[in-house]
């Protein structure tokens, strides 16, 4: 009869033990919380210092200051400073845990959840490795650093531009003529005391060009003066705006071209063109004015009308590189003694 009761029983029992060896195996088991390298490691943070999980920050702060006090290494100099040493750094990384809500909250969980091994990991590592400073302070400062940078930077660089400028022809005859219809080089010569040298007229009469071409000539392109909208820190704070303006822009421009088929404008043309070239505003406006109307003349903005344009171009740059004495040389040292040919040359 015993051996009858047992028979329907072993069954069940030997699943159940393969159900909690297959556990075992899975799942960490609760007293792998504590692990090396967390926290405390193998010791619980709150035992370090003494006090119980329900311990407010005050108790816990109290309790740090004991303890630090107790096993500071200046007072084991003479007795085991090393031990004392370890023992203050295991205090040290307690109070660390557990004065900070968020940390203490992660650490509880751990406490409570073993199971979740990798997630402790997480939770852990992404905290101290967390940057210290609010990251949205850091990129505005880098973003307002390089701006400054960016905006110094181009100011230098439009200060060189104009002194290149002021030497060619064009703009130095345009502006000395509007320096002397506004009497800035008509003055008279002084005399006696107050005579200059003329070496000190002719830095006047320079930097009063170079003012003139500031100030009085329109430059546009890569010369033209640099504007405090077109930092990164402003180009930034305005993106909303430019973007809102580039789909008002490209509505208008399929409403009018594409559905009621106006026939397009001076800019419009321009605008084709200079798409047509992969050229930015800046390097388009840079060009002539006679550029400019050529290629209106050309009628450019129309696919063909460039492809045959750009085609003579290409045709009239390889004639020019036929017939230039520099590229002869070069293809002639290619063919005689370029790479890929081995010569052995008697000194």
């Amino acid at each position: 009869m015993a051996l009858a009761r047992r028979g329907p029983e072993g069954p069940a029992a030997g699943l159940r033990l393969l159900l909690l060896w297959g556990a075992a195996c899975l799942g960490p088991r609760p007293a792998e919380a504590l692990v090396e390298g967390l926290y405390c490691g193998k010791l619980v943070c709150y035992d370090v210092l003494g006090v119980s999980r329900d311990a407010s920050k005050a108790e816990i702060a109290r309790a740090y200051r004991q303890l630090a006090l107790r096993y500071h290494p200046d007072r084991h100099r003479e007795h085991d400073p090393e031990a004392a040493q370890e023992q203050f750094l295991l205090i040290a990384t307690a109070y660390e845990t557990l004065k900070d809500e968020e940390t203490r909250k992660d650490y509880d969980y751990m406490l409570d959840h073993p199971e979740e091994y990798y997630s402790h990991y997480y939770h852990y590592y992404s905290r101290r490795l967390a940057p210290k400073v609010d990251v949205r302070i850091v990129i505005l400062v880098t973003v307002c650093a390089i701006s400054v940078f960016q905006f110094f930077s181009w100011w230098s660089s439009y200060n060189e531009a104009i002194n290149y400028l002021a030497t060619v022809p064009k703009y130095r005859i345009q502006a000395t003529e509007i320096a002397k219809q506004q009497g800035l080089l008509n003055r008279a010569k002084e005399k006696g005391k107050n005579r200059r040298s003329k070496e000190e007229i002719r830095k006047e009469e320079e930097e009063i060009i170079k003012d003139v071409i500031k100030n009085k000539i329109d430059i546009k392109g890569g010369y033209q003066k640099p504007q405090i909208y077109d930092i990164l820190l402003f180009q930034i704070l305005l993106a909303p705006y430019y973007l809102c303006k580039y789909i008002a822009w490209y509505c208008w421009w399929i409403y009018c071209f594409n559905i009621k088929g106006q026939e397009y404008g001076e800019e419009e043309k321009l605008y084709i063109i200079r798409k047509y070239m992969k050229m930015s505003q800046s390097q388009f406006d840079s060009l002539e004015d006679h550029q400019k109307e050529t290629f209106l003349e050309r009628q450019l903005w129309l696919k063909e009308n460039y492809e045959l344009y750009k085609q003579e171009q290409e045709e009239d740059l390889k004639k020019k590189m036929a017939t230039d004495p520099r590229w002869k040389r070069y293809r002639r040292w290619m063919r005689n003694e370029g790479p890929g040919r081995l010569t052995f040359i008697d000194d």
